[in-house]
């Protein structure tokens, strides 16, 4: 890959986390858009009922966003062997999310088929994972 392509891909996956961070730190606050109420939130995001109160979501958003710092130095050829695990790890995770959507839309793991999630899942967050994923995984195989 060579350095614009590094550069591009890394911006692209440390956005999407970035953008995936704020979101969550936009749910800490008690806001729940898209959705009317936490429940549905809940429902459209994860297919089921939990919580997204600040406990739960302020880790995430540290997560993400650290992992989209990583990601972005990786790709600009710092922090070495650390940003680079770090995009691996990323790479990795996004894959078995991806992976996990098949199986919510083939049918191996259960969520109800009216649910907003299931739309979801098909048409946005398995895409994006496993595009993403591949993304970051390619981006950590380099040097």
């Amino acid at each position: 890959m060579n350095l614009t392509a590094r550069r591009r891909t890394a911006l692209t996956v440390a956005g999407l986390l970035g953008a995936d961070g704020l979101v969550h730190l936009y749910w800490a606050t008690g806001a729940t858009w898209p959705a009317p109420d936490e429940r549905a939130l809940s429902l459209a995001v994860l297919g089921l009922e939990t919580s997204f109160g600040p406990p739960v979501v302020l880790p995430l958003a540290a997560l993400t966003l650290t992992a989209g710092a990583a990601v972005l130095a990786h790709g600009h050829g710092r922090g070495g062997r650390l940003t680079r695990a770090v995009t691996a790890a990323v790479a990795a995770g996004l894959a078995v999310r991806g992976l996990a959507g098949l199986g919510w839309a083939a049918g191996l793991l259960p969520t109800p088929p009216d649910s907003p999630f299931h739309a979801l899942n098909l048409a946005v967050y398995t895409p994006l994972c496993l595009g993403f994923g591949w993304a970051a995984a390619r981006l950590a195989r380099e040097r």
